[in-house]
């Protein structure tokens, strides 16, 4: 495919390229490159899907047809697969806003910026539509119930089954429903961008321009709005949100006069959609393609969905007790201490053994199968390991106490060498075939042993029991 990029950039600047280099991927199917020949420098795309390109490449020129700043499609291949645009370079809104989220204060030229692009959003939003043959769009032409379940269930299956809380799965489906009822019940007449945040704008001399919209489609205004100002890795504040909400809502009203009040509480409800359909992502890439940057910002969009939830509580109970129970759970807990957690938990094996979320990967892993199995008996079968017949049983019938104290010598050695280093996590975890006996009590002597001995704070979990509680940390 890079002979036939080469064949387009020649075909546009009349010259053969002499350096190609391959750009890193946004997490897409397609591959984008960098072509020089001098001082020129274009941007060749191979993409794997004939439609999504044409989809692309319409919009592009629907975009700048209608004054909005938006990469040129210089040329394509006769088979749509390839194509070379404009090269706008590589400074994107999110990195441009870098040093005011590192502060967590955002400076006036930033802030200057995100209410400028919002309030050049209605121009897409109503401009774009107009006469556009959406026909065009991939996958869908527009925002419609079945779209609405896909992100959803997205969020079931890949985020919320993912972190192995328990639900009534038939009574998170009667909430799912109930929210795309409304959510379809608004205007779906405006483009829909489906992506808009701060990674698909890019800043080229000094103004922004607008990539990656070959997702766009028909739909509501709301969900464009929901989607930039609830981006959770852009860490906006408050205050900043409301600048945004406001320069948009006085942009608007030169296509649609709106009641604010109204407005917000809509706004609202696309936000939430549109966190559970991020979570999703964030599930997939984190959770399951074990990817650190997308696990870290789990727990800012769960606290942002919870923000949101609270004003839905009668609607989609459910649904706000799951977030706030997610959101508690120590893999996504950030204590801002820079002292030592250790993270004690049971699991079964049967499930696998647990991720280390820390991104550090210190610690243990205890097989407790060899330990004679209460489980196998009747009257053990319906407990666990804190209760106290199973306690009994496996310090009479069990090596249990010489299996901890081999597992007390390899712990305390590492928590006295990482607290000693300024390390900030160890993760124990003690396993045996149903994670409800061995691995329970070995898990519990664990925990309050490291904490009696050493006062730091421990979070134990025992994840086929659904348990978790913190041991704070006390002064020694």
């Amino acid at each position: 495919m890079v002979k036939v990029l080469d064949s387009l950039f020649e075909s546009v600047t009349g010259c053969r390229a002499d350096s190609v280099v391959k750009l890193t991927g946004d997490g897409s199917n397609r591959s984008y490159y960098r072509m020089r020949a001098g001082d020129v420098s274009l941007i060749g795309a191979v993409g794997t899907c004939v439609e999504e390109n044409r989809a692309f490449i319409a919009m592009s020129e629907k975009f700048i047809a209608c004054g909005v700043k938006a990469p040129r499609v210089l040329a394509v291949s006769d088979d749509a697969i390839c194509y070379v645009q404009e090269d706008l370079g590589d400074l994107s809104l999110f990195a441009f806003m870098k040093e005011s989220r590192d502060a967590g204060l955002f400076l006036p030229k930033d802030v200057d910026m995100l209410c400028r692009i919002m309030s050049e959003l209605p121009d897409i939003q109503f401009r774009v539509a107009c006469d556009f043959d959406f026909s065009l769009c991939y996958p869908v032409a527009g925002f419609d119930r079945r779209t609405v379940m896909w992100d959803l269930n997205y969020f079931k299956y890949c985020f919320l089954k993912g972190v192995g809380v328990e639900f009534n799965e038939g009574v998170l489906e009667d909430e799912f429903e109930k929210l795309a009822q409304l959510l379809l019940q608004c205007d779906c007449n405006t483009f829909m961008y489906r992506d808009f945040q701060s990674r698909n704008i890019l800043i080229h001399n000094g103004e922004p321009y607008y990539i990656d919209f070959q997702g766009g489609r028909r739909g509501p205004l709301y969900y464009d709005v929901a989607s930039f100002v609830g981006q959770a890795r852009a860490c906006y504040t408050p205050e900043v949100v409301e600048r945004m909400l406001d320069a948009y809502l006085l942009a608007l009203e030169k296509y649609r006069k709106v009641e604010r009040g109204e407005f917000l509480r809509t706004l609202s409800l696309f936000r939430v959609f549109r966190l559970l359909q991020n979570l999703g992502t964030y599930g997939f890439r984190g959770l399951y393609e074990h990817k650190k940057a997308f696990v870290e910002t789990i727990p800012g969009a769960l606290a942002q969905l919870g923000g949101l939830l609270a004003g839905f509580k009668n609607e989609f109970p459910l649904l706000a007790a799951l977030v706030g129970e997610i959101a508690a759970l120590p893999m996504f807990v950030k204590y801002d201490s820079k002292e030592l957690v250790v993270d004690v938990m049971s699991f079964s094996y049967r499930r696998g053994i647990p991720e280390d979320y820390s991104g550090n990967g210190g610690g243990f892993v205890f097989d407790c199968r060899a330990i004679h199995n209460p489980g196998r008996y009747e009257p053990y079968k319906k407990l666990c390991g804190m209760d106290k017949p199973v306690i009994e049983f496996l310090e009479k019938e069990s090596e249990i106490a010489a299996f901890l104290e081999n597992a007390y010598a390899l712990v305390d050695n590492m928590v006295d060498t990482y607290k000693k280093r300024g390390f900030t996590h160890i993760q124990v975890c003690c396993g045996c075939t149903g994670g409800q006996h061995r691995s329970v009590y070995s898990a519990e002597h664990i925990a309050h042993h490291v904490a009696r001995k050493f006062g730091v704070r421990v979070v134990v979990t025992h994840k086929m029991l659904n348990r978790k509680y913190v041991i704070d940390a006390v002064e020694k």
